[in-house]
């Protein structure tokens, strides 16, 4: 049975040593992302924050941080996690409408102040308080189709938010064409949900895609929704928090600094403005935060596996032969990926990195290594590159392709539209056909216990 809520997913990180209680009281103003990004280092548990300064709102942090957490929020292992994962988004399942939720046992509409929940100011030089945790619902206003992503929200006044949209994200896109059409725009921040809905925000799915339904599959039952009270959106029942903003295209405010997923500051420049025009939340409600900035953290852990199961569901119908993807954390996710084939044909392992950099997570390194190689462990990884690959033969760049986005060597354009880079293909096979020294085995070393060395 997936988990109902956060509630029920924190109960499962605690029976499992994966949850710290901090009672002392934590300052939102930097202490927070201290905190975070320690445990970060550390690979530690989640963490509930139970007396932020400020608040009465306890603040839970870490929750996507490390993979076996990941693990768990999708009920599975490392052996399974892919096939899963992929027969979800085979069998999607559609959401059901409820008249009544847990996240509208109170409901705020008037003297909004956003100040009462614990939002942190994560890094020194963030432009103000940021919600990074809060998954943005929107509707593609010509096809109603819903869309859920995590975006950055700055506080700007107790009912006043801006934001980044990038317009290649579907809710840039969607805003994008609302404006153009001369049509409002609203949208609602989702905080504190079942963990599964968080990482079904990362998915790379065409934009007809109903992430409702995408959820669903992945989560084995429906999600469920209410609808929200000043929007024309649907929200999940059991939520801790919903926002309901509309969005100002005229008024604008200098948003940022704020210290992205790349580990470096983008700068702040002039972005749209939103107004909160409900809060509605659960009975003693939780808030959840999130800190970015240099691998490894939560956002990279977050994206993970919807990355590499999105990439493999990409490869596969193309390439049989591909066995194993992934996309390390280290490489902001997007921008270094590794794939693992066996191959069938000369020049097959160029034909899956071309289709790789041609994808629209936009990587800059892509790396195909043979199937005997652990593309989960770098050291492997990087073995098959320093014994694999002939540099001249072995090694391509392709320019001017799409750059990955906020990749700080960029140069910045005044139109995000318009930023390119490099791209590089490294083919770490071993050449296909051609007699290669033999490797050297000691047969039976991953059975043997040590036990008995220890116990004799």
């Amino acid at each position: 049975m997936p988990y109902r809520d956060l509630r029920e997913y924190l109960k499962a990180l605690e029976e499992r040593n994966y949850l710290l209680r901090v009672k002392k009281p934590i300052d939102t103003n930097l202490e927070v992302g201290k905190v975070l990004r320690k445990l970060y280092s550390q690979e530690g548990p989640a963490v509930i924050f139970e007396n932020p300064i400020g608040s009465d709102v306890p603040l839970v942090g870490a929750l996507y941080s490390t993979r076996s957490k990941a693990l768990l929020a999708f009920e599975s292992d490392e052996e399974h996690i892919l096939d899963k994962v992929l027969a979800g988004m085979k069998r999607p399942i559609s959401p059901v409408i409820k008249e009544k939720g847990e996240c509208q046992e109170n409901v705020i509409m008037e003297n909004i102040d956003l100040s009462r929940f614990p939002i942190p100011f994560y890094t020194p030089k963030d432009g103000g308080k940021y919600l990074t945790a809060a998954i943005t619902v929107s509707k593609d206003p010509e096809t109603g189709v819903p869309d859920i992503g995590i975006y950055r929200w700055q506080v700007i006044g107790p009912d006043k938010l801006s934001f980044l949209a990038q317009p290649f994200h579907r809710f840039g896109k969607n805003l994008a064409k609302a404006k153009k059409l001369g049509l409002p725009f609203e949208a609602a921040l989702v905080i504190g949900t079942d963990p599964v809905l968080g990482y079904t925000t990362q998915f790379k799915v065409p934009d007809t895609t109903n992430d409702w339904i995408l959820a669903g599959g992945l989560r084995g039952e429906p999600v469920e929704l209410v609808k929200c009270k000043t929007v024309d959106l649907e929200v999940p029942a059991t939520a801790e928090v919903v926002l309901e903003l509309k969005i100002n295209y005229e008024e604008e405010f200098m948003e940022g600094p704020f210290g992205e997923y790349t580990g470096y500051y983008t700068p702040a420049s002039l972005k749209p403005t939103a107004r909160v025009t409900a809060i509605t939340h659960r009975d003693n409600p939780l808030f959840l935060g999130l800190l970015t900035g240099k691998p490894v953290n939560e956002v990279h852990i977050l994206k993970q596996i919807p990355f590499e199961a999105s990439l493999y569901d990409f490869l596969k119908p193309q390439f049989p032969s591909v066995k194993k993807v992934a996309i390390p954390p280290c490489g902001g996710v997007s921008f270094y990926v590794v794939i693992s084939i066996q191959q069938r044909y000369a020049g097959e392992a160029r034909q899956v990195l071309m289709s790789v950099l041609s994808h629209t997570i936009r990587p800059k390194w892509v790396v195909v290594v043979d199937d005997d190689i652990n593309v989960h462990d770098l050291n492997d990884v990087n073995w098959a590159l320093s014994f694999h690959v002939r540099p001249k033969e072995d090694i391509f760049i392709i320019d001017n392709v799409p750059a990955g986005p906020l990749d700080p060597v960029v140069k910045e354009t005044a139109q995000l539209t318009k930023r390119v880079l490099s791209a590089v293909g490294i083919d770490a096979t071993r050449p296909f056909g051609e007699a290669f020294p033999d490797l050297v085995e000691v047969p039976g070393w991953e059975d043997y216990n040590l036990d008995q060395l220890i116990n004799s």
